[in-house]
C-alpha cells in the first residue's frame, strides 16, 4: 500500500465520488469481509481499466485516511478503529469462545476462541464487532484486556519433574494453569489448590497462575466442600480478631436491662426447627385474653443488642450477608458465640429479643400489634416431628398451646392464598451421609401442619413490621412512606408466562391468565392439577423460571409470590444480614427518630441480595457434588426418569427415584441423529421423526461421574428408534417435601 499511495491521485469527480461512496458502504455494511479489487471495481461502477484504476486510487486514499487496510495481498479489509466497539465482560465456555455481556445490548456478542487474545471468564474487555446477522447476532474480536478478573480458581495441581499445572474444576476454564514449581516446591500432586491469574504472555499456551491457598487432597470431603466456598469466594472461617470481639461480649442480662424491656418470662413460649438444628432465632409465645381472642407474641432473637454497627463482627456480617448452608455443614454469618449461644433461644434460659405481638381472634381480625425489645424464658425446644405428632394425636407437652397456634396457622394460611398467594412447594433433595461425609442415601423432607404453623407466623410479622416501618401517620392523619429495607416480588413479565403457557400446552393444560392476580390463582389451580403426575416436576420448575426473583430494596413494590403489598425479613437476623438493618429500623421508629439514609440502605440491600445469589449458587454445587458422589457407585445401573432439561446439544435426564440430574449429549444417543428444535422446544430424530421434550419419561444407564466437574453422565436408552419407558412398579417412590425455610 505504501508504494500506491505515493502515486499522482486524480482530481475527484463525480464519477469518482460516487464510486467512493459504493466501496465506503461495501465496507461498512460487511465489516467482516475481505475484499479484492477486482470485486470492488466491479461492485461500484465496473471492473474495466479505468475503473480499476480508479478503485486502486480509492483505496488508496482510504488507507492513508486508516479507513481500510491491505491484510491479503490486493485483498483489504475495514481497520477495527472504524467497526463499532464495546465494552463488556468476557463469559467463556468450556470450548474456549467467549459471549461477551453488554450493559445495553440485548445480545451477548460471540468471540471465536482464535480471537478472544487470551481473554478469560470475567475480565473486562474490549470487543469490535466483525460481523452482525440478520437476527442481531454479533461476532466480534476481542481488541484488548481492559481489567483481568481476580476472581479465583480451583482445582487439582498436577506436579511434574519441572512444573505445575492446575486442571481447574471449573468449565469455564478450559486451558491448565501454569504454576512455578520454583516458588511453590510443596504442592503436592493430587493437591486441590487456589489459583489466581497473574499473566498471560501472548504466544503463550498457558496463563500463569499465582497459589492463593493449599486445601488438601482430592476427594476428601473437607477439601472439596471447602473448595466450594473458595469457587464462590466465601470463608469457610474467622478472622482470629472477629472471633475475639465476640469472645469479648459480655452476655449477662442485667436486672437493669430487663427492666427496659417487655418481659414474657412467665408466659407459654417455645421453639420449633428441624432436629439438627443448632441455632434458635425464633420463639412463638401464646395466651388466652378472652373468650375466643389470642396474644401470640413472635420473638426473635435479639441480635442488634450485641452486635453493634461498623463493629468488627457488624462488618463482616455485611460482607458475608447471609449464613451459607452446604450438604453436610453451616457457614454461619455471625461467629458461634453469638449465633450458637448469646443470640440462640434455648430452652430454660432468659433471652433477650425484638417480638413483634399480636392480639388475635378466631375470625382473625388483628385487634391489636405492638412491636418492641423483650425478654423470654422458653419452656421447650420442639423439633418439626414433635410439634406434628402433638397436632396428629393432640397429646403431648403445651398440646392446647400447640393445637391453638395451628389452627390460627391454617387459618392465616387460607386466607393467604385466597388473598393470591402463589403455592410454590417444591422438593429438596437431603442425603443421609457417614461419619467421613460420604452420601449413603437420598431422601426427601416432608412438610407438614407443623412446618406451616412456624411458617405463617413469620410471614405475619414480617409484613407486619414492614408495614409498621415503611408507613408512618401524621399528626393530621396522612400516611406518608419512611425508607425501609423491603423484601419484594415483581409481578412475572409477559413474555415469560407467554413462554411458559405454551409450554404447558404440550401437556394438554390451558392456562388463561394473562396478569395481575389472576395468574396466581390460575397457577394455584394448575399446581393443584398436576398434583402427582409424571409433568409434575417439569411444570413446577418451568413455572418458577417464569417467575421474578425476589431481592432486597428501598424501594417497595410488594410481594407478589406472597400477595403482600408490604413485606419485608425481620425473623433470622442470626442467618441475614437484612434483617438486622430491618431490627435497626424498627429501634429507630420506635424512638422517633428521622427516617434513615436511603442511599446508604440500598446499597447493603444490593450488596445483600448478591451475596444471597452467591451463597444459593455454592448451596447448589455441593448438593450437585453429592449427587455425584452417590452415583459414582453406580456406573453401569439403569434407572427410569424424565426428562428435565433440553440444549441444542444434551439432554437432561432427572431421576425418578432420587430426583438426581444428570445429562446425555446429542451425538452420544444411538439410532439416529438428534437434532433441538428451538421454535417447539424438542429433540428430533432425523431419521425417525421421533421426538421428545420436557416431561417425557425415559430409561438411562449412568455412564460416568466427574467429582471435579461436578458432572453426570448419562446414556439414554434406546429400544427400536424410541426411548425406553420407565419399568411398571407397583409402588412408586413417595416424594415428600423439605422442612428447610425458603428465603421468600
Amino acid at each position: 500500500m505504501k508504494k500506491q499511495t505515493q502515486k499522482k491521485r486524480p482530481a475527484k469527480g463525480a464519477k469518482n465520488t460516487d464510486r467512493a461512496a459504493v466501496i465506503l458502504s461495501l465496507f461498512r455494511e460487511f465489516p467482516n469481509n475481505k475484499f479484492s479489487l477486482k470485486h470492488l471495481a466491479s461492485a461500484s461502477g465496473g471492473a474495466t481499466k479505468e475503473g480499476r484504476r480508479e478503485t486502486f486510487e480509492i483505496l488508496g486514499r482510504l488507507h492513508d485516511e486508516g479507513i481500510v487496510e491491505e491484510c491479503a495481498r490486493e485483498k483489504y479489509r475495514l481497520t477495527h478503529k472504524h467497526l463499532p466497539h464495546f465494552e463488556g465482560v468476557a463469559d467463556m465456555t468450556a470450548t474456549g469462545s467467549i459471549y461477551v455481556r453488554v450493559e445495553g445490548e440485548e445480545k451477548d456478542i460471540f468471540v471465536n476462541q482464535r480471537n478472544t487474545a487470551n481473554a478469560l471468564n470475567g475480565d473486562r474487555v474490549e470487543v469490535v464487532v466483525m460481523h452482525r446477522g440478520r437476527d442481531g447476532k454479533m461476532e466480534g474480536e476481542i481488541t484488548r484486556i481492559v481489567e483481568r478478573s481476580r476472581k479465583p480458581y480451583v482445582g487439582i495441581a498436577e506436579v511434574g519433574a519441572h512444573q505445575i499445572f492446575v486442571r481447574a474444576d471449573s468449565r469455564r476454564m478450559p486451558m491448565d494453569i501454569y504454576l512455578s514449581k520454583r516458588l511453590y516446591p510443596d504442592v503436592k500432586d493430587g493437591e486441590k489448590v487456589v489459583v489466581r491469574i497473574a499473566d498471560w504472555a501472548e504466544g503463550s499456551k498457558s496463563p500463569v497462575g499465582e497459589l492463593i491457598e493449599r486445601l488438601g487432597m482430592a476427594g476428601n470431603n473437607d477439601t472439596e466442600m471447602h473448595a466450594i466456598l473458595a469457587e464462590y469466594e466465601l470463608p469457610y472461617r474467622f478472622e482470629p480478631e472477629v472471633e475475639q470481639a465476640a469472645e469479648d461480649i459480655d452476655g449477662r442480662i442485667t436486672a437493669k436491662e430487663i427492666a427496659q424491656r417487655r418481659d414474657f418470662r412467665n408466659v407459654t413460649t417455645f421453639t420449633v426447627d428441624p432436629a439438627d438444628a443448632k441455632d434458635f432465632d425464633d420463639a412463638l409465645s401464646v395466651r388466652k385474653v378472652g373468650e375466643g381472642i389470642w396474644e401470640i407474641g413472635v420473638h426473635i432473637a435479639d441480635v442488634t443488642h450485641y452486635v453493634r454497627p461498623h463493629s468488627v463482627i457488624d462488618d463482616e456480617a455485611v460482607e458475608r450477608g447471609t449464613s451459607v448452608y452446604l450438604v453436610d455443614r453451616t457457614v454461619p454469618m455471625l461467629p458461634e458465640r453469638l449465633s450458637n449461644e448469646l443470640c440462640s433461644l434455648r430452652p430454660h434460659e432468659a433471652s433477650l429479643c425484638f417480638s413483634a405481638v399480636f392480639t388475635i381472634n378466631e375470625g382473625l381480625e388483628l385487634l391489636d400489634e405492638w412491636f418492641g425489645r423483650t425478654v423470654i424464658h422458653s419452656d421447650r425446644r420442639f423439633t418439626y416431628a414433635e410439634a406434628q405428632e402433638i397436632i396428629e394425636t393432640g397429646r403431648g407437652d403445651f398440646a392446647e398451646e400447640v393445637l391453638t397456634l395451628n389452627r390460627l396457622a391454617q387459618a392465616l394460611r387460607k386466607a393467604r392464598f385466597k388473598n393470591g398467594a402463589i403455592s410454590f412447594d417444591r422438593e429438596e433433595v437431603k442425603f443421609q451421609l457417614d461419619e467421613a461425609g460420604k452420601p449413603i442415601g437420598v431422601y426427601f423432607k416432608e412438610q407438614k401442619e407443623s412446618n406451616q404453623m412456624i411458617e405463617e407466623f413469620m410471614l405475619l410479622a414480617n409484613r407486619r413490621v414492614a408495614e409498621f416501618c415503611g408507613k408512618r401517620k401524621t399528626d393530621k392523619g396522612r400516611t406518608v412512606e419512611r425508607t425501609m429495607v423491603y423484601r419484594v416480588h415483581d409481578k412475572p413479565s409477559e413474555e415469560k408466562l407467554d413462554r411458559f403457557r405454551q409450554f404447558i400446552l404440550r401437556f394438554g393444560h390451558i392456562f388463561k391468565a394473562t396478569g395481575g392476580r389472576a395468574v396466581a390463582k390460575e397457577l394455584n389451580k394448575l399446581f393443584a392439577q398436576i398434583k402427582g403426575s409424571t409433568e409434575e416436576n417439569a411444570v413446577s420448575t418451568m413455572a418458577v423460571r417464569s417467575m421474578a426473583k425476589a431481592f432486597y430494596t428501598t424501594d417497595n413494590i410488594g410481594h407478589y409470590g406472597l400477595a403482600f403489598p408490604y413485606y419485608t425479613h425481620f425473623t433470622s437476623p442470626i442467618r441475614r444480614y437484612p434483617d438486622m438493618m430491618v431490627h435497626r429500623l424498627l429501634a429507630r421508629y420506635l424512638a422517633g427518630e428521622k427516617a434513615a439514609d436511603k442511599t446508604t440502605l440500598e446499597d447493603l440491600c444490593a450488596r445483600a441480595s448478591e451475596r444471597e445469589v452467591i451463597a444459593s449458587e455454592a448451596e447448589r454445587a455441593s448438593i450437585k457434588y453429592k449427587m455425584v458422589e452417590f452415583m459414582k457407585e453406580r456406573i453401569g445401573e439403569e434407572f427410569d426418569g424424565h426428562i428435565s432439561g433440553l440444549t441444542e446439544w444434551s439432554i437432561y435426564v432427572e431421576l425418578d427415584e432420587t430426583h438426581i440430574e444428570g445429562m446425555s449429549f446429542l451425538r452420544d444417543i444411538e439410532g439416529d441423529f438428534f437434532q433441538f428444535d428451538e421454535a417447539n422446544y424438542e429433540i428430533v430424530g432425523r431419521s425417525t421423526g421421533r421426538r421428545m421434550t420436557l416431561g417425557d419419561a425415559v430409561r438411562i444407564r449412568v455412564k460416568r461421574a466427574d467429582l471435579q466437574k461436578r458432572q453426570l453422565d448419562f446414556e439414554l436408552l434406546i429400544d427400536n428408534g424410541r426411548p425406553m419407558a420407565p419399568a411398571s412398579r407397583e409402588d412408586g417412590p413417595k416424594v415428600r417435601r423439605s422442612t428447610r425455610r425458603k428465603n421468600r
